[in-house]
């Protein structure tokens, strides 16, 4: 669990740099074109590409930390048992739908791996580039979902919401 914690963390710091990155990107995009008149071709796909990449591989820590969108109207009127049931059913119900994802994501990943497709843009990236994305963000939610899982059936509080820390 401390692995799955480590690597939550450190993806969590790595989408942070790369919206960073994003925000650097843009920043100086706007300024080689308005100010200089001359605009990139390399800025706005960078971009982009470390948005696509940003979100997914920061999914795991923001399960763990309860930092997704939850709607309690229900569950925060049920005893705590109920509770704990409602939370290990809608985790069973993310980790099935990553599995899925993993699965039809990693197939797109390897198609355009293996056939060289490119994005068709300006730059003419490789496409599997943002589509390795989707598998390896889900594949950290996937291990996510186990470790809250698995804390849930020892007994322990689930997320690590700011509450408590």
């Amino acid at each position: 669990m401390r692995i799955v914690a480590a690597i939550e963390t450190a993806m969590a710091w790595l989408a942070a740099g790369l919206l960073t990155l994003t925000g650097v990107l843009l920043t100086y995009e706007v300024v080689a074109r308005y100010f200089f008149n001359a605009p990139t071709i390399w800025a706005a796909e960078l971009s982009q590409l470390c948005l696509i990449w940003a979100c997914p591989v920061a999914m795991g820590w923001a399960l763990s930390h309860g930092r997704h969108i939850r709607v309690t109207a229900l569950t925060a009127q049920m005893p705590r048992p109920w509770q704990r049931t409602a939370e290990v059913i809608s985790l069973l119900v993310i980790l099935c739908f990553s599995v899925v994802v993993l699965i039809y994501g990693y197939d797109i990943f390897l198609d355009s791996f293996e056939r060289g497709r490119t994005t068709g843009t300006m730059l003419d990236l490789p496409a599997w580039l943002p589509e390795a994305s989707v598998p390896a963000g889900f594949l950290l939610l996937i291990l996510s979902c186990l470790t809250c899982l698995w804390r849930i059936l020892r007994g322990n509080d689930t997320a690590q919401t700011e509450e408590t820390q």
